[in-house]
């Protein structure tokens, strides 16, 4: 589904360019589930954030579904973003004055859905996660659990072909964390999905069928299983 071949980010200062991903070829097969692992500042993120098209690379290609995103512009990465690319951040990024069920509608609505059926599939999402009990409810109101749980509700809303998940479990207990990863593999393996998780959990290896070990902005190593 996805393959880098020989990208990098730098990142331009006058004086101190900041190399973020150094050639990094990889590549993701359709419905697995692969670990991004490795230190603070290695370039997990960066590396999530070209395969949602949220930055560019200075060098190198990016295929997705073996087409080519180098020509494509921010309308055209918006579109591939609402219909095909489902985002989970540590952060959740819900928006505070909206319900549960308006987060995960709302980029439904974005892509032009009706109201009545985002509504629709906004409470089938949320019961999937086991929330259905929270429509009504603001994020202020929800646990960190069940605001992450929002979160996957929201990127799983749209039937997304990729997943990317940027330290899902990071600002959660271990039992919290053990069930968003419970509820990610679920999900990835009931709908087909596949799932790219930047993280420093351990646990989560357990769940990879691949893992992709980073250090000092480069892969060091690549495990398959």
């Amino acid at each position: 589904m996805i393959v880098f071949n020989k990208v990098s980010k730098i990142y331009p200062h006058p004086t101190h360019p900041v190399t973020a991903l150094k050639e990094i070829s990889l590549t993701i097969e359709k419905g697995a589930f692969t670990v991004l692992m490795g230190p603070s500042g290695c370039g997990k993120s960066t590396l999530l954030n070209l395969m949602g098209g949220l930055d560019t690379p200075t060098s190198g290609e990016i295929l997705f579904n073996g087409q080519s995103t180098a020509g494509l512009n921010d309308r055209e990465w918006t579109a591939l973003r609402r219909a095909d690319i489902g985002m989970i951040f540590q952060f959740f990024n819900l928006l505070p004055m909206l319900t549960a069920q308006e987060n995960v509608a709302l980029p439904l609505l974005l892509r032009g859905e009706p109201a009545a059926e985002t509504r629709k599939k906004a409470e089938a999402a949320l019961k999937t996660v086991g929330l259905g009990h929270r429509l009504d409810h603001l994020p202020g109101k929800l646990s960190g659990g069940e605001m992450q749980r929002v979160a996957i509700a929201r990127a799983d809303a749209i039937s997304p072909k990729l997943l990317l998940a940027d330290e899902p479990t990071g600002n959660l207990d271990s039992k919290t964390g053990q069930e968003i990863l419970d509820l990610l593999t679920t999900r990835t393996k009931e709908a087909g999905l596949t799932l790219l998780m930047a993280t420093h959990s351990q646990e989560a290896m357990a769940y990879a069928d691949q893992i992709i070990t980073m250090k000092d902005s480069e892969i060091s190593r690549i495990e398959t299983r």
